[in-house]
């Protein structure tokens, strides 16, 4: 019996799960294949005792239309940096990626199936470069990996956030406020760009695109008659002002080495104020809303396209590939293609023109 282990890494996303179904019930099909997952991505494998679990059918019944992973997931640590306590009580990290190797190969696992995103495949190639069977599986709500035009959770994130600038409508209105909602995207902001479009958003702030914040003012301004009026913005957690950067701090957690993004919101509305908006202003900040509940079918169906892909390119041997959505085709490309380039938002792209075709303001 031959057997293939699944890790979901970084950040959940909606979708995940599907994939996870996808693989088991693809792998099924071949008589001599077992699938197993591994809890909180290669921790499980890394923990003494060990952290797996067989995914069989009954275990993958069902989980299609749940949001994050049965088998877990984290943004801490990884085989390459694993936290390990000093003796003066401090923290470092440690390389065992060799061990987790070893460990696999003593576990009779002949291929494994990463799923995460630019982070995970990062560890993906560097774990294939030193000789394990690996395939890599995108996974990133921010749709910020250039080998895919998309990635299975995004088109869920947006539907949340653009339900949310339709429910602020409503009480903006009500109280003659502007409202700023602060959606996730670190470099990328394609999440508040296409629900700034999708909710009739005033102003749209991203990062690829500072902004003056006069220009904001002056597009809110037309929104109001004799302090009559409302205005909704959307902006992305990594915007920044024009000769800024985006407001971020070092993560203080053991093994998380992520710089936390959190406050453009509150830096918008002081700056706001401070450029003389009268208006009452409000912010909210979506945050893990956007990672969590149920996938939209778009995804579900992106997801087990790539499930099922990821399974069949373990059949004929492709490591050291990650799957990809390239229309109409999922294919497999190099994961050094993969994490080679950032997929961001091009301030001169169709999309970017649409919006200023309907009147969105980036501030720039």
């Amino acid at each position: 019996m031959k057997r293939v282990l699944v890790a979901t890494g970084g950040g959940d996303c909606p979708g995940l799960n599907a994939v996870i179904r996808a693989i088991v019930k693809r792998a099924a099909q071949e008589k001599d294949w077992e699938v197993v997952g591994s809890i909180q991505s290669f921790d499980g494998i890394l923990k003494e005792p060990t952290e797996i679990k067989i995914l069989d059918d009954a275990a993958v019944k069902g989980i299609h239309y749940q949001g994050g992973t049965i088998i877990g997931t984290t943004t801490k640590g990884g085989p390459f940096a694993w936290p390990v306590k000093n003796k003066d009580g401090s923290w470092g990290s440690a390389d065992r990626s060799d061990e987790m190797i070893r460990k696999l190969q003593y576990l009779g696992i002949d291929a494994v199936i990463s799923i995460g995103g630019d982070g995970s495949q990062k560890i993906s190639q560097s774990l294939y470069e030193k000789g394990l069977n690996i395939i890599g599986v995108p996974k990133t709500i921010d749709n910020d990996l250039s080998a895919t035009d998309f990635t299975f959770g995004y088109q869920t994130a947006v539907q949340i956030c653009t339900e949310a600038v339709d429910k602020l409508k409503t009480t903006a209105a009500s109280h003659n406020r502007i409202f700023i909602l602060e959606a996730m995207g670190r470099d990328a902001g394609w999440i508040a760009l296409s629900a700034a479009i999708a909710g009739g958003a005033e102003s749209c702030l991203i990062p690829e695109i500072p902004y003056d914040v006069k220009k904001i003012k002056e597009k809110l301004d037309t929104r109001f008659l004799k302090g009559k009026g409302f205005g909704i913005i959307v902006v992305a957690e990594g915007a920044m002002p024009k000769g800024g950067v985006a407001l971020a701090e070092q993560s203080t957690e053991v093994g998380n080495t992520n710089l936390k993004l959190s406050g453009a919101a509150d830096r918008l509305l002081i700056e706001l104020k401070e450029a003389g908006v009268e208006a009452d202003i409000r912010t909210t900040v979506l945050g893990h809303l956007q990672r969590g509940g149920i996938p939209l079918a778009s995804d579900r169906v992106l997801a087990t396209q790539f499930g099922v892909k990821a399974f069949e390119m373990v059949l004929e041997g492709k490591f050291g590939q990650m799957v990809a959505y390239r229309h109409p085709e999922v294919v497999g490309v190099p994961l050094l293609e993969a994490i080679g380039k950032q997929n961001l938002v091009d301030p001169k792209a169709n999309l970017v023109k649409t919006a200023k075709g309907v009147g969105i303001a980036f501030g720039d």
